[in-house]
C-alpha cells in the first residue's frame, strides 16, 4: 500500500473521531483553565487521544477484533456488550445528535425568523442522511471521499479559524475557574475521559481494517501495521487540533463567560471574521458531524452484517440511516435519556477490557480474570448508569460515593482492581507439561 494511501486512511480515521463534541470540549477547557491551560490540555490529550489509541492498538493486536475481546469474558457477554456499544453510540445517540448539531450550527444562524424550524430540520436531515447513506454504502470509496476530499477541507477550515484567532485575539489568560483552580492536569484528564472516544475507537477499527483491505492488503501482520499507522496519524491530528482550538478558547476567556464551547466558538468566529466567520464555523461543524455519522453508520454496517447471518451490509446501513433520520427529527431527547445510561455503563467496561488485553498472555486462567474484573466493574458501572437514568438507588449511591475517584466519575477503578486481584488469586496454577514416555528422570 502506498504511503499516501496510509495518510488518507489516517485522515479518514481522524474525521470519523472528530465530531461535534470534539470541537466543543477543547475551547471551553481553554477558557476555563486560563493560565493553567497547558497543564489542563496535557491531561485532556492523555485521555481524549491516548485512550482511543490504546483501544485501537488492542483491537489491532487481537485476531478476531472487538468480538474476540468480549469473547474472553464469555460469548454471550460479547454479543450483548458489542450490540449495546454499537447501537447506543451509533443510531441511538451520536448519529442523530450530530445531524441535529450540524443543522443548528450550519443552518440556523442564517435562517429567517419566519422559517418553520421543524420543516427545515426535516428537509435538511433528509438531504444530510441521503448523502451520508450514499457515502457509507460505497465503502470502497470512503477513503477517497473522506480521506482525500472532506478531511483536507475540514482541516484547512480549522486552520483558517485558528490562525486568524491567534492573530486577532489579544486577550490575556485569566485565572483558572470551573474546577481548574487546583489540579488542572487531573481536571483536564477527567474532561478527556468524558469525551468517551474510547467507545468510538472500539467501533471504528473494523472500518479502517476494511479500508486497508480495499487497498489489497490481506496479511494479518500488515493489516495490524497499517491500522496502527492510521491511528498514529489520526491521534497526532486530533492532538494538534485540540491544542489549537483550545488555545483560541484560552485567549477568548476574558470575553466570557460562556455557557458552552459551541457558544464560545460562535463568538470567536463572528469576532475575528464577521459573517464569513459564522459561515466558516457552520462548514466546520457540518463536515465534522457528517464524517462522524458516515463512520458510525459504516461501522454498524460492518459489525452487524458480520454477526447476523442474513443481514447484508446494505440492509444494515439502510436501517441505521432510517433510525438516525427519524430520531434526529422526533424523539432525540427521549432516546438520549435511555442511551446515555447505557454508554455510562459500557465505557468503564471497555477500558477494563482493553487494559486486560495487554496483560492477557500473563494470565493462567484468562476467563477467570476477565470474568471477575468485569463483574466487579460492571456492578459499579451499572449503578452509575441507573443513576444517570434517574433512579434513586439510595444506599448504593452513598457507598459508591465513598470510593476513591468517585467525584471524578471513576468509582469503578478500585472495584476493577479488586476483581482482577481475586481473579488472579483463584486462577489456579498451570498444569506442567507431560514428559515424553521415553524420557527417564533420574
Amino acid at each position: 500500500m502506498k504511503k499516501l494511501d496510509t495518510l488518507f486512511i489516517g485522515f479518514m480515521l481522524f474525521s470519523m473521531f472528530f465530531g461535534a463534541g470534539n470541537l466543543i470540549f477543547p475551547p471551553f477547557l481553554g477558557a476555563l483553565s486560563g493560565t493553567s491551560y497547558w497543564l489542563a490540555m496535557a491531561g485532556f490529550i492523555l485521555t481524549a487521544v491516548g485512550l482511543p489509541l490504546l483501544v485501537i492498538l488492542a483491537v489491532a493486536r487481537i485476531k478476531g477484533g472487538t468480538a474476540e475481546l468480549g469473547n474472553r469474558v464469555h460469548p454471550i457477554f460479547s454479543a450483548v456488550f458489542m450490540a449495546v456499544v454499537y447501537l447506543s453510540i451509533g443510531p441511538f445517540l451520536a448519529i442523530p445528535r450530530n445531524a441535529s448539531v450540524a443543522f443548528e450550527m450550519g443552518i440556523m444562524p442564517f435562517a429567517p425568523e419566519s422559517m418553520n424550524q421543524n420543516v427545515a430540520l426535516f428537509v435538511y436531515s433528509a438531504l444530510f442522511f441521503l448523502v451520508a447513506f450514499y457515502t457509507a454504502l460505497n465503502k470502497d470509496k470512503m477513503q477517497k471521499y473522506m480521506g482525500r476530499w472532506i478531511t483536507p477541507v475540514l482541516l484547512v477550515s480549522i486552520v483558517v479559524l485558528c490562525v486568524v484567532g491567534f492573530v486577532k485575539l489579544d486577550g490575556s489568560l485569566l485565572a483558572p475557574t470551573g474546577g481548574y483552580e487546583a489540579g488542572a492536569f487531573f481536571k483536564g484528564f477527567i474532561e478527556g475521559y468524558n469525551t468517551m472516544d474510547a467507545l468510538a475507537a472500539l467501533t471504528f477499527g473494523i472500518v479502517i481494517i476494511s479500508a486497508v483491505k480495499q487497498q489489497g492488503v490481506k496479511e494479518e501482520k500488515q493489516l495490524t501495521g497499517y491500522l496502527m499507522k492510521a491511528a498514529v496519524i489520526a491521534g497526532s491530528l486530533l492532538a494538534l487540533v485540540y491544542v489549537s482550538i483550545g488555545w483560541v478558547g484560552a485567549r477568548m476567556g476574558a470575553a466570557g463567560p460562556f455557557e458552552s464551547g459551541a457558544e464560545l466558538l460562535a463568538a470567536v468566529s463572528t469576532l475575528v471574521l464577521g459573517t464569513p466567520g459564522t459561515a466558516l464555523l457552520g462548514l466546520i461543524f457540518t463536515l465534522a458531524c457528517f464524517t462522524t455519522v458516515v463512520g458510525l453508520t459504516s461501522a454498524c454496517g460492518e459489525y452487524f452484517s458480520n454477526v447476523i447471518p442474513k443481514a447484508s451490509y446494505k440492509a444494515v446501513v439502510t436501517a441505521i440511516t432510517l433510525i438516525g433520520f427519524t430520531l434526529s427529527n422526533a424523539g432525540l431527547a427521549q432516546i438520549l435519556k435511555v442511551s446515555v445510561p447505557f454508554l455510562v455503563t459500557a465505557y468503564p467496561l471497555t477500558i477494563v477490557l482493553v487494559t486486560l488485553s495487554f496483560f492477557h498472555r500473563y494470565f493462567r486462567n484468562p476467563r477467570m480474570v476477565y470474568g471477575t474484573t468485569i463483574l466487579f466493574t460492571g456492578v459499579f458501572a451499572a449503578i452509575s448508569g441507573l443513576t444517570t437514568f434517574g433512579l434513586d438507588l439510595g444506599p448504593l449511591v452513598t457507598f459508591r460515593n465513598l470510593l476513591p475517584f468517585a467525584s471524578a466519575g471513576m468509582d469503578w477503578v478500585v472495584p476493577a482492581l479488586a476483581g482482577a486481584l481475586i481473579g488472579l488469586t483463584f486462577s489456579g496454577k498451570k498444569e506442567p507439561a507431560s514428559l515424553p514416555k521415553n524420557l527417564k528422570v533420574s
